[in-house]
């Protein structure tokens, strides 16, 4: 699409600047002179992951393990976060996809999540790219949620995410590059039956990922939220598969069904890539339509 031609704030050369799709052209009569400030690429170049070297939590199981073959798929080189070993099943498909590292750890615990941290940045070389998608959710009442549960699901859901991109941040802020994406839940915005300390621990994560952007945006650091609906995940399929218990949350989705691990991780792969580069600070919704009613 092809705008009239007008001033645009920062063309250094003061002169009218035409639009014409992703290519800036600074036009200057009685001159052959152009100034290029971005150049289009394909959508297949900028979502590509070559060469990037990303972290994901809770990267071998369910979600994760589909963000994690996403972005190897994409070219990316990733650090898996685990609190236990991979299945040989699970192993073998990773590796036959490409180069990763397995780090174990419990992100409950903050020496153990700084040595997370330091065991990433030292497989890796650098971080480009931060996945907080690891999370815990017990369920409960809140007459009879223990406090034990509480401070345990916030470590894992808040505090680790914080403590990973704050160390993360450093090397991306000296590049002036980089990328986190936390997988959230509508359950941050919708209140849900026995899911008090999850919701809680989720909505706070959607206000860090704000935060970030506050902080970090002008480094050139793209920090946003993932939140899906359910999803049929192994854990999802036994919780929710029950149709005595399914159909009521499966009848508030217009879409008319649950979602898929893949389809979260498109969103995550989307928001990792240079196709989001002027994305920041949101909270997409993977909930086919949930949050709309």
């Amino acid at each position: 699409m092809e705008l009239d031609p007008e001033t645009v704030q920062g063309n250094p050369h003061g002169k009218p600047c035409r639009w014409v799709g992703f290519v800036s052209v600074a036009v200057r009569r009685r001159s052959r002179f152009r100034s290029v400030a971005m150049v289009e690429s394909s959508t297949t170049e900028r979502m590509s992951l070559k060469d990037r070297k990303c972290v994901v939590t809770g990267g071998t199981r369910g979600i994760g393990l589909s963000i994690s073959k996403a972005f190897m798929g994409a070219g990316a080189e990733v650090a898996v976060v685990s609190t236990r070993p991979p299945t040989e099943e699970v192993t073998k498909s990773l590796t036959e996809l490409g180069k990763w590292h397995l780090i174990n750890g419990d992100l409950g615990d903050i020496k153990s999540t700084e040595a997370i941290g330091d065991e990433a940045l030292e497989v890796l070389g650098k971080v480009d790219v931060l996945v907080n998608n690891a999370g815990v959710a017990p369920v409960d009442q809140l007459e009879t949620l223990s406090v034990e549960d509480w401070d345990k699901t916030m470590a894992v859901n808040v505090r680790a995410p914080f403590m990973l991109a704050q160390k993360f941040s450093k090397g991306m802020i000296e590049r002036r590059a980089g990328k986190i994406v936390n997988v959230t839940s509508i359950v941050g915005s919708r209140g849900v039956h026995m899911h008090a300390a999850y919701g809680a621990s989720k909505a706070a994560l959607d206000h860090l990922t704000k935060t970030m952007t506050v902080e970090w945006a002008k480094y050139n650091i793209q920090t946003n939220s993932v939140a899906p609906t359910i999803v049929m995940t192994d854990m999802g399929k036994k919780a929710w598969g029950d149709p005595e218990r399914g159909g009521p949350m499966l009848a508030r989705i217009p879409a008319g069904r649950f979602g898929e691990p893949a389809e979260v991780a498109d969103a995550v792969l989307f928001l990792a890539s240079e196709a989001a580069n002027f994305i920041s600070g949101q909270i997409l919704c993977v909930d086919g339509g949930y949050t709309t009613i």
